[in-house]
């Protein structure tokens, strides 16, 4: 049988700021998205491929931070041995995987995947192994096609039509080149290390023959590498690189950087747990003849209206009269009362939304409390833009709520960001409120 390793990039601590409130009480990578954390998904996609042995976590957080995460990971994987490796430091996109080379390649494993933490996906590992094996590439990106006007914000690929071999890859071009991008998921052969020492020692003499070089200066670590600049361009020029392009009619990607972009995330897997993994989603509920003859009456539904797709916590408490999305995930004890509309949002671990009070588009985070007929809503725009702020500005996007933050009754809050522990008297719009 093929063995199979995976190996989850999660960065550090100075990263994910773009991120920030969110990131600022939870670490970017275990920030819930549709019921389980950011990374959690990686984790289940990978756990999926018959013959996968071991899956490394790989970032220079402090190791106590991801310890809840790994037995409850463990717990539900039972299987698959599922570690954290801390960096010494920040090494690079592929000087982690090549520092960690003894622990990845122990138990000789036949191919290795890595993947970026920052991004959501429908992960068509399965047909991206097949294509690797079949052209027995070295190494193998997924990659999907976007629309021409956003290719500039992602590293674009050229690919060959016909054998789909890499031909070219730049970094966030400056002009068109290709409307296939990198999706931050690659498949490599063990010999990919001997590959990346190559790169380490072309990087190593590229700074010995820069006329300023002074040997007396301590270096950074020659372990800092990226992966995407300097070993996939290695393998291109070796002839080594091929491509998996994803089916546009089944396959999903994106990246998550800010916390606006939490919320097309969010909606992008509850969709495809609704064609995919059903029993992920809440119990599908529509009112009955029955609950409508109850409202008509002034009395109460046998239980809360949800439009699919939905995932609710066993421990939250919802309102029989609340309509709840769709596109909504809801966490661990909240609180949802009477008459409530939610729509296209997310509500976080111990939340209280009270009666009559509207909540579309936007994150509420940790243990906030959101008044009687209020309306935390986000303004109409691309979610999925790398900023928050332009020139000082909240760019229209998703509101998002801190931890801790308080909406008083009768208040509206619009386009804004709202940072932890905030008390909220009267209405905002547009505004970063600190």
């Amino acid at each position: 049988m093929t063995i199979l390793k995976g190996v989850v990039l999660v960065g550090g601590p100075s990263v994910g700021t773009r991120f920030r409130p969110l990131s600022m009480d939870l670490p970017k990578p275990l920030f819930p998205i549709a019921g389980s954390s950011m990374v959690y998904h990686h984790v289940a996609a990978l756990a999926k491929l018959p013959g996968m042995k071991e899956i490394f976590i790989v970032g220079f957080f402090d190791q106590s931070i991801f310890d809840r995460f790994l037995t409850e990971v463990q717990m539900e994987f039972y299987n698959i041995n599922i570690r954290y490796l801390r960096e010494y430091q920040s090494l690079g996109t592929a000087g982690g995987i090549y520092h960690f080379r003894d622990e990845i390649l122990r138990g000789k494993p036949d191919h290795i995947f890595v993947m970026n933490s920052d991004i959501c996906s429908s992960f068509p590992l399965a047909e991206m192994l097949a294509s690797h094996v079949e052209r027995k590439a070295v190494g193998t990106i997924l990659s999907i096609q976007v629309d021409r006007s956003s290719v500039h914000k992602y590293g674009c690929v050229v690919v060959d039509s016909e054998s789909q071999e890499v031909l070219h890859f730049v970094e966030k071009p400056e002009t068109f080149i290709s409307d296939l991008i990198s999706c931050g998921i690659y498949l490599f052969q063990k010999d990919i290390f001997a590959n990346i020492y190559e790169a380490i020692t072309k990087k190593r003499q590229k700074e010995e023959d820069d006329p300023d070089f002074d040997p007396t200066v301590p270096r950074t670590s020659d372990e800092r590498i990226r992966l995407e600049q300097d070993v996939l361009t290695l393998l291109i020029g070796n002839k080594k690189l091929y491509a998996y392009v994803c089916n546009p009619q089944k396959d999903f990607w994106m990246q998550v950087k800010t916390g606006s972009s939490t919320i097309p995330a969010n909606k992008a897997y509850l969709q495809h747990f609704r064609v995919n993994a059903p029993r992920r989603l809440s119990g599908v509920t529509r009112l009955s003849e029955d609950d409508m003859l109850r409202l008509r009456n002034g009395e109460a539904p046998s239980g809360p209206e949800l439009v699919q797709p939905v995932t609710i916590h066993a421990t939250a408490i919802i309102h029989p009269s609340a309509k709840i999305g769709p596109n909504v995930s809801i966490g661990p004890r909240c609180l949802v009362g009477r008459g409530c509309r939610i729509r296209d949002s997310m509500i976080l671990d111990g939340t209280e939304i009270r009666n009559d009070s509207v909540i579309i588009s936007s994150v509420v985070g940790w243990e906030c409390r959101i008044g009687s007929w209020a309306r935390v809503e986000g303004a109409s725009g691309d979610a999925t833009t790398h900023n928050a702020t332009l020139k000082g500005y909240k760019i229209p996007t998703a509101t998002i709520l801190g931890k801790d933050v308080t909406v008083a009754d009768e208040t509206i809050i619009r386009n804004c960001i709202v940072l932890s522990h905030k008390e909220l008297k009267s209405s905002f719009q547009n505004e970063i409120l600190m």
